[in-house]
């Protein structure tokens, strides 16, 4: 087969490698900010097929909500405001402090689905049955390999991302390691309709050996996740409905009169880091970066906020309003953010895999306690949903820089931040009389309907800048170092 150049890619646009969660997300950002973006995709058209991500955070939602697909998406999925760990032990998020106090559960496709539509209306389209098959950079861009059903030929971009999975094709090329290992073989994933559904919306327990997880969603049906560590089977053996009623009944108590399932699976799981997110030009997110256990509901939900990070870093870069030093910013905010998943996951998978019974029955003991306990629940709340993040700021900084900014109340139209964020772009929330600064910038402004600090938030929703009495000219610098 010839190779050839492809001249229609812009070399000042992004080319992203794979169109899950994480990549449909980070292209639509890119589109909207009308950077040039090519989307390449292993597989055959059509979404995704797959429901293995079933979970939706707080977090995640809020990122949703700044880019007008939150309520879509949220139609789509069954709101679960408390969680049942090992036995009576219960994780209450519905006092969080976000407009989403709960856990969406979802099926991925679903979410898949409210990210395409939202990238079609931009116009992208995804390239499928293309893959990256070479990778060469240099000071000025990146040249791709590219193979499709009609050859191969070579492909010039500014910046290449890796949102291609575990598997990743450009994490391969690259020559990043990802260490780690297998933590649990042979997970069945289930979805199917219960006659006696648990009381609990979410109901999960395990016996040392044998671990069960039941969620609903909102169509009626019920997502069921379980494995036997003493009887791991080839992930090419199907799923026999048996075994997963046996689990079932052994940690749970009961069957939940579970009938015939529309879909079943099985799969490992890896605890596994990329040791680079960045190499020159070429970045990696989602799970071409970080892999784990589904203890938690964490991988996907990490993946999209890796997008949001990189995304408005990649534009401010590109239409010259901050140096390259700006992209290293993203591997020194989310590496520790996937390193602490990681460790977080295989905590939780530890404690389901305790196999002695006096051990077990301690761990349930000491879990319903401490759980009994606000300011613990609420910890564990914080864990689960995404809200804990923050990112270092700089020495002397005020102490909001780096934190969340939550959806502030706003006066004036937009009336929330979470608004004011759409479209992309960073939010001066700020007097009035400080608003000329941001405008000569090009940078939204708002008032705070409740006072405090000036802010100045990112597009991620992250403070970038603070202050409590600014001049003027402090705004306008604020604005220039954070490349807005």
């Amino acid at each position: 087969m010839s190779e050839t150049v492809n001249k229609d890619i812009d070399s000042r646009g992004v080319v992203v490698v794979g169109a899950g969660p994480t990549g449909l997300l980070l292209a639509a950002d890119l589109a909207e900010a009308g950077v040039p973006v090519t989307l390449l995709e292993r597989r055959h058209e059509g979404l995704s097929n797959l429901s293995r991500a079933l979970v939706v955070h707080a977090t995640t939602l809020e990122a949703f909500d700044a880019r007008d697909i939150a309520a879509p998406l949220i139609e789509r999925g069954a709101p679960v405001k408390s969680l049942r760990l090992f036995d009576t032990a219960v994780v209450d998020v519905s006092e969080l402090p976000t407009p989403y106090p709960y856990l969406l559960v979802v099926p991925q496709y679903e979410t898949e689905a409210v990210l395409y539509r939202r990238l079609e209306r931009l116009g992208v389209r995804i390239r499928y049955e293309t893959e990256v098959v070479g990778l060469r950079q240099d000071t000025d861009g990146v040249t791709v390999t590219v193979r499709d059903t009609s050859g191969t030929r070579e492909e010039r971009a500014a910046y290449v991302v890796g949102t291609d999975g575990s598997h990743s094709s450009v994490r391969s090329l690259l020559g990043v390691e990802f260490p780690g290992h297998t933590v649990v073989a042979s997970v069945m994933l289930v979805d199917a309709r219960l006659s006696q559904p648990p009381e609990a919306r979410i109901a999960t327990n395990t016996d040392g050996d044998k671990f069960a997880f039941v969620a609903p969603f909102k169509d009626g049906f019920h997502r069921i996740i379980c494995w036997d560590r003493k009887h791991a089977k080839a992930e090419t053996e199907p799923v026999e409905l048996s075994e997963v009623r046996e689990i079932l009944r052994e940690t749970l108590g009961t069957d939940f009169g579970m009938g015939e399932p529309r879909w079943s699976s099985r799969f490992h799981s890896d605890e596994r880091q990329a040791e680079r997110y960045r190499v020159g030009r070429v970045f990696l997110s989602g799970d071409a970066a970080h892999t784990h256990s589904p203890a938690g509901g964490q991988g996907m939900n990490t993946g999209l906020l890796d997008a949001a990070n990189l995304s408005w870093k990649l534009i401010a870069v590109l239409r010259g309003r901050a140096g390259e030093a700006l992209l290293d910013s993203y591997e020194a905010e989310r590496y520790p953010v996937g390193a602490a998943v990681v460790k977080g996951s295989g905590r939780l998978l530890r404690a389901a895999q305790v196999k002695m019974t006096p051990a077990r029955k301690a761990r349930n003991l000491a879990m319903h306690f401490a759980l009994a306990r606000p300011a613990v629940n609420r910890r564990l709340g914080y864990a689960l949903s995404g809200l804990w993040i923050s990112y270092a700021a700089p020495h002397g900084a005020h102490p909001l820089t780096g934190h969340r900014a939550g959806d502030v109340a706003l006066a004036g139209t937009p009336s929330r931040l979470f608004e004011a964020l759409r479209g992309g772009g960073f939010v001066l929330v700020a007097p009035a009389e400080l608003h000329e600064a941001a405008a000569k910038a090009g940078v939204k402004t708002a008032v705070s309907a409740d006072g405090g600090p000036v802010r100045l938030i990112r597009p991620d929703g992250y403070i970038a800048w603070a202050a409590d009495a600014p001049t003027a000219e402090d705004v306008a610098e604020a604005i220039t170092a954070a490349g807005a």
